[in-house]
């Protein structure tokens, strides 16, 4: 018992000494993207000074910085619309990939019973009227066929055939079973 609360106690330990660690490295790497952005800032638009200049020079110095806020207005511009498509782009494929996967939710399916009439006029179409009577397609056997064919089987096999229920009760108790092992003995002899 002693040993689970040691390990419960080291593992609520191990998690406050890494949120801690987080917490840290979060703030140290929110401080470095600030000196970054400020270097940035610092080569790319020094300050300017206003103060010696004549009316004519801060004019044109107007003039420079519209210049420049246009060019990064254009090139944010064509940014954002490249962005913009590479989002629809890759919206795009990862809907080709699902539906590639097949990882879309199929329906639940319901038994339906239909007749084969039904079914044939789906896949002929409604020109075609076919029916499906099976037993019309059935060869007729006439009587005269029957009769042949069990003269035939009556020459081949000259099996007594009586009647199963006599046999039964003839062979119930142990009367029956003494016929069933005398009748056996005989035929082995």
């Amino acid at each position: 018992m002693s040993h689970q609360v040691k390990c419960i106690s080291m593992r609520a330990c191990w998690q406050s000494m890494m949120v801690a660690k987080a917490k840290e490295m979060l703030e140290q790497e929110l401080m470095d993207k600030e000196e970054e952005k400020e270097r940035y800032l610092a080569e790319k638009a020094p300050p300017v000074q206003t103060s010696r200049l004549s009316f004519d020079e801060l004019q044109e110095l107007c003039r420079e910085l519209h210049a420049k806020i246009d060019m990064v207005d254009e090139e944010r511009y064509d940014i954002e619309a490249k962005v913009l498509h590479n989002t629809r782009e890759i919206k795009d494929l990862n809907i080709k990939v699902l539906d590639l996967r097949g990882k879309f939710k199929r329906p639940n399916l319901r038994r339906v019973r239909v007749s084969a009439d039904a079914i044939l006029r789906s896949l002929l179409g409604s020109k075609h009227k076919v029916s499906l009577d099976l037993r019309a397609n059935l060869k007729s056997v006439k009587k005269e066929d029957t009769e042949k064919v069990d003269v035939f089987v009556l020459q081949e096999k000259t099996v007594e055939v009586s009647d199963w229920r006599k046999n039964v009760e003839a062979m119930s108790g142990m009367e029956g079973r003494k016929k069933m092992f005398d009748a056996a003995k005989g035929s082995v002899q």
